[in-house]
């Protein structure tokens, strides 16, 4: 029942910036974790962001000090900030929403949003 909806990619050229925006339609309270994804042609998908619900941020190594995640809890939505854009971050790029039990006990839901393009010209 929890949909995703991921806006905001496009085609840009190195060294441009987007901002990439999830907006959830359930309250992002309702989730532990909140993140970006991203999957380039012919590679797996990696976590490129996460915020918890107590804020903590964590991000790739590939993305640090490039990318922010960041979030309105009003308008239920997150947001993933990428400056300095490389070709290298082509891909598309998903937001994640993970619930779970207190401990890792009890259901585990994960939900995905469908995707944006992330286009990076050199």
């Amino acid at each position: 029942q929890v949909q995703l909806v991921e806006s905001g990619g496009g085609l840009v050229q190195a060294g441009g910036s987007l901002r990439l925006s999830c907006a959830s339609s359930q309250s992002i309270f309702s989730f532990n974790v909140m993140g970006w994804y991203r999957q380039a042609p012919g590679k797996q998908r990696e976590l490129v962001a996460s915020i918890t619900g107590g804020g903590s941020r964590d991000y790739a190594d590939s993305v640090k000090g490039r990318f922010t995640i960041s979030r309105d809890n009003a308008k239920n939505t997150v947001y993933l900030q990428m400056n300095s854009l490389k070709p290298e971050d082509t891909a598309v790029y998903y937001c994640n929403a993970l619930k779970y039990g207190d401990y890792g006990l009890g259901p585990r839901y994960d939900y995905w949003g469908q995707g944006t393009q992330v286009t990076v010209s050199s």
